[in-house]
């Protein structure tokens, strides 16, 4: 195992589960100390505990992203027990699948909140602390659901596209200040959050994913795990602005049909 994080600090929202808890224990085994922040304080609390127990550094935060106190609480906590800010990873998101037409203004104000006045609020804050440093890395978590529509899922999908185009304009905004900020753009994740949105389909739903992505099954979350800390990594310290999809190639596909060239 590499230690590319030795002596860093990591702020990870959404850190109770999926793809932010398996960043978080990988932060941690290479280096870095994590603070865990989750709508969940138990589960914040158990990942944290995850970390501590192998010698590694933790703290764990019940913070609701979508708040912009919750979020300088987060910050302030990062800087008080560790002393420094290196890499803020905005991982935050909800989805409440419904036709356009059928979505409250309720729903779509909550889906916008969590999913991309969070990732505004993480970065409002971390942001100052970084440039005061001269160096800092932001990952926001986007989805391939920001690059194309889904049936049902309107009000998600302008969240994500959002956070791609945030990401861009935070990025060009800290570049001259040896700050980079990307996003990562996943296909779909076998995590606590789909198998939930899925409810009693979560099984078919995972082999009908599986099968519409070309390489033959859904992601794990330690896959995006791997990207996200490549681009919090002085391996991609040339990259910044960037939208990275990580999908098993779904993307890649028009969605046309298999040709079959006539036969003569």
């Amino acid at each position: 195992m590499t230690r590319r994080f030795d002596g860093q600090v990591a702020i990870i929202t959404a850190g109770g589960s999926g793809i932010g808890a398996a960043s978080a224990r990988r932060f941690a085994a290479e280096g870095a100390a994590v603070v865990v922040a989750d709508l969940s304080g138990t589960r914040a609390e158990a990942v944290a505990s995850s970390i501590t127990t192998t010698g590694a550094r933790a703290a764990a935060i019940k913070m609701d992203a979508s708040d912009p106190e919750a979020m300088q609480r987060t910050v302030r906590l990062a800087l008080d027990t560790f002393g420094r800010l290196d890499v803020m990873m905005n991982n935050a998101g909800l989805a409440e699948p419904a036709p356009l037409d059928e979505i409250s203004l309720e729903s779509w104000n909550r889906v916008i909140a969590v999913t991309l006045t969070s990732v505004f609020l993480g970065m409002k804050y971390c942001l100052p602390v970084m440039r005061a440093r001269g160096k800092g890395v932001v990952v926001n978590t986007a989805s391939i659901s920001g690059t194309a529509g889904d049936y049902g899922l309107s009000s998600y999908n302008a969240a994500k596209a959002g956070v791609i185009n945030l990401t861009r304009s935070a990025a060009i905004e800290n570049a001259r200040h040896h700050v980079r900020v990307n996003c990562v753009c996943p296909g779909f994740i076998d995590t606590r959050a789909s198998q939930i949105l899925g409810r009693d389909r979560a099984d078919e739903l995972r082999r009908v994913y599986a099968e519409a992505h070309p390489i033959g099954r859904v992601g794990e979350a330690d896959e995006i795990a791997s990207t996200v800390l490549f681009l919090a990594s002085d391996e991609a310290s040339f990259i910044t602005g960037a939208a990275i999809v990580a999908d098993g190639g779904l993307t890649a596909h028009t969605g046309l049909p298999h040709f079959q060239r006539p036969t003569p």
